[in-house]
């Protein structure tokens, strides 16, 4: 003890107690997979033992590595966000990565303020789901020799690989499935144009119409911000007119949270009523009342692909911390399938 503290543990002491060297040590501690698993238990199980706590400043200054992922998203409100923060957490941790979560509820300003904090902190790379607002401070990040990952959404101009899901294919599958059913009074509910989800969904949508001879209604088609009264809104609005949809599609999770508690509130029947298909799974739609049928987008692959990328760009990353060239990388898409369930039937009026 000196003046009444605790005296640190070095890493000699964890190297000597796991009888390896102090680079092995090192090596374990920071998150390395080159090194044997019982080397790993050994190192890991003394540094547990003697209460090691790496000096994580001194270290980052030394490798140019500060162990942290910035991942920069919109919401947790969308289940698919949810997976792909729940997957994206355990692959960075099992690297021995930190993951800083900067949620912006879509707010260009407060993304902007944690983009600098990331670049501030020196993250060792970037995952965004971004509003498209501050593609110049990403390409910051990106220049400075971070590099970035695009999820769900590629902003024109913006750096980095991107990880994408097949949104209009998607789309195209959910409405030709409620067309083959029978139905031609479908109605879209979905995110801005934008965004690549809100504008690639609606594209299926209508590529899909195209198919059977329709074109898209502007009285059957509202198209907001992804909210959940936005969707809540457009729900009552379409129900509400003198010759409401046989069909809907809802294309994004935080526009079905509203239209699921609208139909709700209006007591509209499920689909005797009207057939519903929704974009994006989410755990609890196989046990609604009626189950829904959804497109499923491949929530768990899309955090897969992008945290695969992330690593790789860092490992290739050289370690003397020059800039990055910044420029746009590769666009990998996710396949999209309709699962169905009991919310669509074929309609039971003329229409």
């Amino acid at each position: 003890m000196i003046g009444g503290g605790p005296v640190a543990v070095t890493l000699d002491e964890v190297a000597e107690a796991a009888g390896v060297s102090k680079s092995t040590a090192s090596r374990v501690l920071s998150g390395s997979s080159r090194v044997s698993a019982q080397t790993k238990r050994a190192v890991q199980s003394a540094a547990e033992r003697l209460g090691y706590r790496p000096n994580r400043i001194a270290s980052g200054l030394r490798t140019r590595r500060s162990n942290l992922v910035g991942l920069v998203i919109t919401n947790l409100v969308n289940a698919s966000f949810h997976r792909i923060t729940e997957v994206l957490q355990q692959r960075l941790d099992e690297r021995g990565y930190q993951v800083l979560l900067c949620v912006t509820d879509s707010d260009p300003a407060r993304e902007r303020r944690y983009l600098d904090m990331l670049l501030d902190h020196r993250v060792d790379g970037l995952i965004i789901v971004g509003t498209g607002d501050n593609t110049a401070t990403v390409r910051e990040v990106s220049a400075a020799g971070i590099p970035v990952v695009n999820l769900m959404r590629t902003p024109d101009g913006a750096p980095g690989d991107s990880v994408m899901a097949a949104d209009r294919d998607g789309a195209e599958l959910a409405v030709r499935h409620l067309l083959d059913l029978g139905h031609r009074s479908v109605a879209f509910i979905g995110g801005p144009a934008g965004v690549d989800s809100g504008r690639d969904r609606y594209a299926g949508f209508t590529a899909a119409l195209a198919t059977a001879g329709l074109e898209p209604d502007p009285a059957l088609c509202a198209r907001g911000p992804f909210t959940v009264p936005f969707g809540a809104e457009a729900a009552m609005r379409l129900m509400a007119a003198d010759n409401p949809p046989t069909a809907l599609y809802s294309a994004n999770h935080e526009a079905t949270f509203g239209v699921l508690g609208a139909l709700v509130q209006l007591g509209v029947r499920v689909p005797e009523q009207l057939s519903l298909v929704c974009h994006e799974e989410a755990p609890w739609f196989p046990y609604w009342h009626p189950p829904i049928t959804v497109v499923d987008n491949g929530a768990r692959d899309l955090g897969e692909l992008a945290a695969e990328q992330l690593l790789r760009r860092i490992d290739s990353r050289p370690d003397n911390g020059d800039p990055g060239e910044g420029g746009v990388g590769r666009l990998i898409r996710v396949g999209s399938r309709l699962v169905v369930r009991d919310s669509t039937t074929a309609p039971r009026r003329p229409e």
